[in-house]
């Protein structure tokens, strides 16, 4: 759920940025100002013994870039290890990732809850021997968790962001998460996950667990203003903004950091609870490049790696040690270093988490994925 980020926010007078279902934007270096290039990534401190080796990679745009001299971070972990990267894909949705991991065998895939969850169940990636991966215990012990079925953890944590509401506080005024739903200029992101946050807004004690019941409800309270904005690109949430179109919206964090650097009088709505994801590196089942494999993971949880994801697409590091220097101003957006923030996170368990059928009675993400079409379409 992220892209490959080429430029920053039409609000700052750039130009346009593509974008995916994570809902990331070009990322600021020491203060919120959008940035086209972020600056390439230091020699890792800790190098692994070089190896020969291949790896195809499958990901988020953004997530591992190798575009040119500024973006290209991906060649100082081939210089380090010896391995070579032979192919790279990118994508930018989560429906987009779910389609190619069928037609195509990765050695490490990026995945997001929505995708992980297939893949554990048809056995398409193994669990990881944490004990290969350096830097693995050092990442926030709440993220590692999403990662773990049955005691085996399948992932090792990267990226994850938050959805609060935000606002333009000189046109609105809300008082809680109704009014977003209820306002005829909110906007929404594309994503089934959306239906979470308004489970949320309903009452859900848990909004990852919902039963039939719960479903309709969250649905009943989706469909008061089907003609509200969705999207998918980052700008064109941004420049909904800047235009009127839209003075109240579920996004991250960093669209408000964004917004409000560009003079936006725009605030966030405390609530009491926040929805949130995390995206982890998975090992394929049957890769042939199992030491290059974990070589990978090792660099991915590595803080020089993660500040320079951070910054690059304005999602929260899997570890505070990353929290320095250019991604420092996206680590405060999310709070990364506030135990609090963190905490009042309810992160999505692989949609619908343990009571997905047919021993359970939650519904499950095809059926999430069927009314959220349903409702757009």
């Amino acid at each position: 759920m992220a892209v490959a980020v080429a430029a920053c926010m039409a609000m700052a007078g750039c130009a346009t940025a593509t974008a995916t279902a994570r809902p990331v934007t070009p990322a600021p270096k020491a203060s919120p100002t959008p940035s086209r290039t972020p600056a390439s990534s230091p020699t890792p401190t800790t190098s692994p013994t070089q190896s020969d080796g291949t790896l195809q990679i499958l990901t988020y745009k953004g997530y591992a870039e190798s575009g040119g001299a500024t973006t290209n971070w991906v060649a100082d972990f081939e210089s380090a290890t010896g391995c070579r990267i032979a192919r790279l894909d990118t994508v930018q949705t989560a429906q987009d990732m779910q389609d190619i991991v069928g037609r195509r065998a990765y050695d490490v895939i990026s995945a997001g809850p929505e995708v992980a969850a297939s893949l554990i169940a048809a056995q398409q990636v193994q669990p990881i021997d944490t004990a290969r991966v350096t830097g693995y215990d050092e990442l926030t012990k709440q993220l590692r968790d999403q990662s773990e079925v049955d005691g085996k953890v399948y992932g090792v944590p990267y990226l994850w962001g938050t959805h609060e509401i935000i606002y333009d506080a000189s046109k609105t005024k809300p008082r809680d998460a109704s009014a977003l739903y209820d306002s005829q200029t909110a906007a929404l992101p594309d994503s089934p996950l959306s239906i979470a946050d308004a489970a949320l807004a309903g009452g859900a004690e848990d909004p990852y667990e919902l039963t039939a019941g719960q479903l309709d409800q969250a649905m009943t309270l989706l469909g008061k203003n089907k003609n509200r904005l969705y999207w998918k690109d980052p700008i064109t949430l941004v420049r909904a903004f800047a235009t009127g179109k839209v003075d109240i919206a579920q996004a991250t964090p960093y669209f408000r950091m964004l917004l409000q650097k560009a003079g936006r009088n725009v605030k966030a709505l405390d609530t009491s609870a926040i929805t949130g994801w995390v995206d982890s590196w998975m090992l394929n089942a049957s890769t042939p490049s199992l030491d290059c494999a974990y070589r990978w993971l090792s660099w991915t949880a590595m803080p020089e790696t993660q500040r320079d994801a951070a910054a690059w697409v304005g999602l929260a590091p899997a570890t505070s040690k990353a929290c320095k220097g250019r991604a420092a101003a996206v680590c405060a957006a999310y709070g990364v270093t506030k135990a609090a923030k963190p905490a009042k996170v309810v992160f999505a368990v692989r949609p619908p988490g343990d009571c997905a059928p047919p021993e359970g009675e939650c519904t499950d993400y095809v059926a999430w994925t069927k009314r959220w079409q349903g409702l757009v379409s």
